[in-house]
């Protein structure tokens, strides 16, 4: 089976439209992590949020249905503001964020939660790739204070000498820069502003979060396949987006310097070398991650996708499924179809936790 290839074909479509499974829960078979653990759930269970795992949330809701025939789940890839906000009024069982739940957001998930807490659960790590489309320059190097500096406006034309130091030897035209950015919440944008803030704080002046600061200026486009298709079809723009998109629309990616002063070339297993030193912030089964925006080993502009769920309280039909379903995608089975779709596992020590929170739903 040939995920990448299949995804392919996919690309965004993904986005457009919710994702639709039959599934029930079977029993790990012969040492083999099946799709679920339990008895077959006969309902239909809605999520919804983060457009960064839309693609892995498709390659997951097939290998489930390869072995759970029977029951429907449904995914949105709206956005992960969208998704919190759908889980807050309960219109759907679990959300995709790509940020962990902010304090003023974790009482009202809480109250949706009835008896029980809203819990961040990291699922899919990735990189976030800086995407451009500059016609005969491939493989542009650029510094945090220089992407800082892009993006909120001070560079006009990318024969910049900012943009030059960087990338000493090559010939850079003086085409106009044109900074594209997300104009949904999007966690996408809170782990880019994270990271701007953390590494070029006297060029980024403006507070993280999921809306992009419209004193940055730049044009806001919904969602990640929109930022996509915007960096695709203009010459001279510059984005980010998940490295699935890229990967699908054949988008030139930037290498970005990182704590160590090295370019790092935007993958999986770069992405996972700075995942890596992640830190568990949060309390208990509440699995909330701090992010290294300053590793000095791989690529350094990295998020995690939390999947947002009750701890308990939800209905017990619903509360069955979603603890079958996540079962597998934390399995070592669900984890290993990620680097395959430009995404990074999430690390061992960490993982061993999120199963341990994932069995103790109810």
């Amino acid at each position: 089976m040939k995920i990448g290839t299949r995804l392919a074909a996919l690309g965004g479509v993904a986005l457009a439209g919710a994702l639709s499974l039959t599934a029930c829960g079977t029993d790990d078979n012969g040492g083999k992590t099946t799709a679920a653990s339990g008895d077959c759930v006969k309902s239909t269970v809605n999520a919804a949020g983060s457009t960064a795992q839309a693609n892995a949330m498709s390659e997951w809701i097939k290998g489930y249905q390869q072995s759970c025939p029977g029951s429907n789940v449904n995914y949105n890839g709206s956005g992960s503001g969208a998704g919190v906000q759908a889980f807050t009024g309960g219109q759907v069982a679990f959300a995709g964020s790509d940020s962990a739940l902010k304090p003023e957001e974790h009482g009202p998930a809480d109250a949706r939660c009835k008896s029980g807490k809203a819990l961040d659960l990291p699922m899919v790590g990735g990189p976030i790739a800086i995407i451009y489309n500059l016609k005969g320059v491939d493989g542009i190097q650029l510094s945090p204070k220089t992407l800082a500096s892009i993006f909120a406006g001070k560079i006009k034309t990318w024969n910049d000498p900012a943009i030059a130091k960087d990338n000493s030897g090559v010939k850079l035209p003086a085409t106009p820069v044109k900074p594209l950015h997300r104009s949904d919440d999007s966690g996408t944008t809170d782990n880019l502003t994270k990271f701007l803030l953390a590494t070029a704080p006297d060029v980024w002046k403006f507070e993280g979060g999921k809306t992009w600061p419209s004193a940055a200026g730049g044009q806001g486009l919904k969602g990640s396949d929109g930022v996509s298709t915007g960096v695709k079809q203009g010459d001279g723009t510059i984005g980010y987006a998940e490295l699935s998109y890229a990967t699908n629309g054949k988008l030139q990616t930037a290498k970005i310097q990182n704590g160590s002063g090295q370019y790092s070339e935007v993958s999986s297993d770069t992405a996972s070398k700075a995942i890596a030193g992640a830190q568990v912030s949060g309390q208990g089964d509440d699995l909330s991650l701090t992010l290294d925006y300053k590793a000095k080993d791989g690529y350094p502009i990295v998020l995690v996708t939390y999947e947002i769920v009750c701890e308990k309280g939800l209905p017990d039909e619903q509360a069955k499924f979603v603890k079958s379903f996540l079962t597998y995608t934390s399995s070592q089975q669900g984890q290993s179809i990620l680097s395959g779709l430009g995404y990074a596992p999430i690390p061992d020590a960490i993982l061993t936790k999120v199963q341990a929170a994932v069995k103790g739903l109810s």
